[in-house]
């Protein structure tokens, strides 16, 4: 039988090192779908001779924005392309958001859909939407859709090169007629293409001249903060270093949460509105700043301008100078270029800065410890469930988070160790992440126990239904603690406190209430485990039962939606409209005042007092 332009693409793929696809399936696109089948039916064959397994495996999500979002995981936790496929239609549209979680947080990732026939296309069939218009935003690095089967093959390498070299969402369309026609190769004339597979990341460091220019900046300053994302995950040791030469503070943007252990004592942990108050004093006092790897956001959390210094690296260079007007920007890895960096900064000997950041820390943890066991006063306190992770959390596991109010937890109270890794939806900052994110972590690394933070209204919202992807795929996992912990407090929390503090509102509960669901019993009915907890005492027995389960967990826990993620500093105007929505009568206003809220408008409003 001939190669049709389907089995090429799946060769093509193959030969550029993927192994792994996640999509759903659909008549736009099953010219692919059936050279995906003949491979798995050549490679079972070769597995009864020789026990290879097949070369590219396929993962069926239940809808294709967790097919993206998982590709975009893979991208986070291996470096390598991830790859999602989904057909003609509303198959590619839905695949958007999940794309648009890779292009903020600047992942590969390889999207690949299905069209209408070539004919019909211009003629409003149905299912046929103007895709590489569509794409061009999200894939804008590129997109191309096939028209002829010689086309293929440069469309294939340039989508995966591109995407690899810039760190970026690429598309290819495919028309549903053409995966089907006989593959013919570019013929040796004018106008055709004859391109090549490979791609190895080059080593990019800044000139000498630029290196001695940020050396001089970080030499001369008396009081260095650092802050590291992304782009400093692989560079722990030399972020280390850096920050032992200079007696400088490190603060770490979400997307980094991994790249430092949280057991150094000159971490102050996340920076933002989920971030540590060390963090925030950290910045507030610092001379210099030393950003490496981060498009961390929010100017309000790092030094006021013209009050630092400031050095910034990055590989991207549209990302320099971006977030604060730094004196020397640099473009490169940020391995190699701290690396060539590290020679040339003086040792401190003054240490009395580094001290009072370590001194900050400290305090800060036995703060964290004392709010995670405040008793709450409806349900669980929320942030003792991963205060109680914390002690027990193996030190190779991976943890994803969900963005809303678990994110706050996740970024306070997780203590990271060195070889744990985690991720998030970062720039996007999207709902329903966690468990495709936790199931593109476990196919990445089968051996590990993997973890997802999820609040109910992500769970409800999309996560629930891909527990099903767990239940079809777990029994292949080397090892098989997958656990997923769900915060349920009938709320979407988040929002409701961003509604309080910084609209001064109360909590409108036509938008906010969410109805109540049995996560645990569902879990159990399709085969899982399911753990349910209500009372804070066994929240360290559930976790250890998790840890040691002989099967993927969901662990509900009945939490208090009234304990306040509240940023770790918050501002009078922030203040002031919380005190006025207690003053409009708030539904909630009997619990919402807890321990925390109490100490944070405290400390800014010292004559206020609450109304219990």
């Amino acid at each position: 039988m001939a190669e049709t332009v389907g089995d090429f693409i799946i060769e093509r793929l193959h030969a550029w090192g993927v192994r792994r696809i996640y999509g759903y399936p659909g008549d736009g696109i099953n010219g692919v779908f059936g050279a995906l089948s003949r491979m798995q039916s050549e490679a079972k064959k070769r597995h009864k001779e020789t026990g290879q397994p097949g070369p590219i495996e396929f993962i069926q999500v239940r809808h294709e924005e967790m097919a993206a979002f998982m590709a975009s995981a893979h991208a986070k936790f291996t470096g390598e392309l991830g790859v999602c496929i989904a057909t003609s239609g509303p198959g590619a549209s839905h695949l958007l958001t999940g794309l648009y979680d890779a292009r903020m947080d600047h992942m590969p990732v390889l999207a690949i859909t299905g069209q209408q026939a070539r004919a019909a296309i211009g003629g409003h069939y149905q299912q046929e939407l103007d895709l590489p218009a569509m794409f061009k935003d999200v894939a804008g690095a590129f997109v191309g859709m096939a028209m002829v089967p010689a086309q293929v093959r440069h469309l294939v390498d340039r989508a995966v090169r591109i995407a690899l070299a810039e760190r970026a969402v690429t598309a290819l369309v495919l028309p549903n007629d053409l995966q089907d026609l006989e593959y013919e190769a570019p013929g040796r004339k004018h106008g055709t293409l004859h391109s090549g597979i490979g791609y190895e990341r080059p080593r990019v460091v800044p000139a000498d001249e630029q290196l001695r220019k940020a050396a001089e900046v970080l030499n001369s300053g008396r009081r260095v903060a650092i802050l590291v994302g992304a782009g400093a995950l692989h560079a722990t040791d030399e972020v280390i270093a850096i920050a032992e030469k200079l007696g400088a503070g490190v603060a770490k943007a979400l997307l980094g949460k991994a790249a430092l252990p949280d057991d150094l004592p000159f971490v102050t942990g996340s920076i933002g509105l989920l971030g540590t108050k060390p963090s925030y004093d950290m910045m507030t006092h610092c001379d210099t700043l030393l950003m490496i790897g981060s498009g961390f956001p929010y100017a309000e959390f790092l030094p006021k301008e013209g009050d630092a210094r400031g050095v910034q690296i990055d590989i991207k260079a549209d990302m320099l100078s971006l977030r604060y007007p730094m004196d020397v920007n640099l473009v490169g890895d940020s391995v190699e270029t701290l690396r060539a960096l590290l020679p040339l900064i003086e040792q401190k000997r003054d240490r009395a800065w580094r001290e009072r950041i370590e001194r900050w820390t400290g305090e800060w943890w036995k703060t964290l410890e004392q709010r995670a066991l405040e008793p709450a006063k409806d349900g669980v306190n929320p942030q003792r469930t991963v205060w109680e992770l914390s002690k027990r959390i193996p030190a190779n596991a991976l943890v994803t988070s969900d963005s809303g109010s678990v994110a706050n937890w996740y970024a306070r109270d997780l203590k990271v160790q060195r070889g744990m890794m985690c991720s998030l939806s970062g720039g996007l900052a999207s709902m329903g992440a966690a468990v495709p994110y936790a199931i593109a972590a476990k196919f990445a690394y089968p051996q590990r126990p993997v973890i997802a933070l999820v609040g109910d209204g992500a769970m409800q919202m999309n996560n629930m239904a891909d527990l099903i992807t767990v239940a079809k795929y777990w029994q292949g996992w080397s090892d098989p603690r997958w656990i997923c912990m769900v915060l349920n407090n009938g709320d979407l929390n988040q929002v409701t406190w961003e509604q309080r503090v910084m609209e001064g509102d109360p909590k409108f509960e036509a938008s906010q209430d969410i109805p109540s669901v049995p996560y645990h019993r569902f879990a159990e009915m399709i085969g899982l485990k399911g753990i349910y907890v209500d009372d804070p005492e066994q929240l360290g027995a559930a976790w250890d039962d998790a840890l040691s389960a002989n099967r993927p967990v969901v662990i509900e826990v009945m939490a208090d939606p009234n304990v306040p993620p509240l940023p770790p500093h918050i501002t009078i105007a922030q203040a002031k409209a919380f005190a006025q929505t207690l003053l409009k009568g708030d539904p909630d206003e009997g619990n919402v005042v807890v321990e925390t809220a109490k100490q944070v408008l405290g400390a800014v409003l010292p004559g206020h007092r609450d109304r219990n």
